[in-house]
């Protein structure tokens, strides 16, 4: 217990002398003296300033992938909504396409009951809106699951998530003609390969800097007396300055491999940062390509929903007028109900697109303060 609190405490060292006379050891000087030392390096060849730089870098590289984290999360969320009032609306066209089939299932019993339709018109009815129901079920399924996501991406247990059925906004945000490239600059991933560039040029000097030699400065200033009572007296008061300098003759070549590690450490992460941007310009063409083709999709999806829609309402006009079987009444409801859930599908995915092109613009059409770089300077 002492030994642990003697660690406490300044160490003093108290030096003390004697001589044997006549086979008795007997003190013949007192020698006290208690010391405190200091030493400093200075930054001759910059190593500490490198190094100073590299942290620096790395902490800004570091708050990048923060950021980028971030932005997926928001882009997850965002997707994971729009998603789900698709799903709304789709919910919405199978529960309307389950009524009609009800109604058109009891029409055929009716006339099967009396004697106009055949067996196989009823199980085709029967067959048509068992299938929806099934359709429905599966995709009040699928809504709740992104209901989940959504949760998880709010740090919310799924059960405290609740989500009221809501209309379905269908704009697509208008996207400029033109997007300059310099826009690329603020997307975090490419901000944080470019510092870890920064910080791997800065091992470089550090690396070097061993080459040189160091220089230290130490000072030592404390008492010393030859009795004890005089020992923390002013007049016992004793400086002390030094200068030493140690330099590396001879290391094998572990300098210049450490170097040259370095040296490939710049290149990794340069390659590495070129093959981030190339990357962002290839997600950034890939959405815009993608809305473009989604958005002409839409016009001609329309035109076949409507088209579908008119042909089911005719030829169940044709069928109760016994002009048409009931196949052609089932085939055509198919028919309408896949091209209103297509539609709705297109929609979404141009909302989709939309905002994954956000993200690989890095949060929008606006161009802030790169993202590496804030809150550093």
């Amino acid at each position: 217990m002492k030994e642990q609190r003697a660690t406490l405490f300044p160490a003093l060292a108290f030096d003390v002398g004697a001589t044997r006379l006549g086979g008795r050891t007997q003190p013949t000087a007192n020698a006290f003296h208690a010391t405190l030392n200091a030493s400093w390096e200075p930054d001759i060849w910059g190593a500490l300033r490198n190094a100073l730089t590299s942290a620096q870098a790395s902490a800004q590289a570091s708050a990048a992938d923060l950021a980028a984290a971030r932005l997926s999360a928001q882009t997850a969320l965002a997707t994971d909504y729009f998603a789900l009032r698709e799903a709304d609306n789709e919910i919405a066209l199978l529960t309307a396409a389950v009524a009609a089939y009800s109604r058109a299932l009891k029409i055929t019993q009716n006339q099967y009951d009396v004697g106009i339709a055949q067996r196989t018109d009823v199980l085709q009815a029967q067959t048509q809106l068992d299938t929806t129901q099934a359709n429905l079920v599966a995709m009040t399924g699928q809504r709740a699951r992104l209901e989940h996501a959504i949760a998880l991406l709010v740090g919310k247990p799924p059960a405290e998530i609740d989500i009221a059925v809501g209309s379905w906004n269908m704009n697509i945000p208008p996207i400029p003609l033109t997007l300059p490239s310099a826009l690329l600059q603020r997307r975090p991933d490419i901000a944080a390969a470019e510092r870890q560039v920064a910080a791997a040029n800065a091992q470089i000097g550090i690396q070097r800097a061993a080459y040189f030699p160091s220089v230290g400065l130490s000072a030592a200033v404390g008492p010393a007396s030859v009795s004890l009572p005089r020992l923390f007296s002013a007049s016992s008061l004793v400086w002390s300055l030094g200068l030493d300098a140690a330099q590396v003759v001879f290391d094998a070549g572990a300098i210049a491999a450490k170097v040259e590690a370095a040296g490939a450490g710049r290149d990794v992460a340069i390659a590495n940062y070129r093959q981030t941007v190339l990357a962002a310009f290839q997600s950034v063409e890939d959405q815009l390509a993608t809305i473009r083709s989604l958005a002409e999709q839409e016009g001609a999806r329309r035109a076949a929903s409507a088209a579908a829609d008119r042909t089911e309402q005719l030829t169940l006009n044709q069928y109760l007028q016994g002009q048409v079987p009931y196949t052609t009444v089932v085939t055509a409801q198919v028919t309408a109900l896949n091209a209103r859930q297509t539609l709705s599908q297109l929609i979404s995915s141009r909302q989709a697109a939309a905002i994954a092109l956000i993200q690989a613009l890095g949060g929008g059409w606006q161009a802030p303060e790169p993202v590496a770089t804030a809150g550093f300077r």
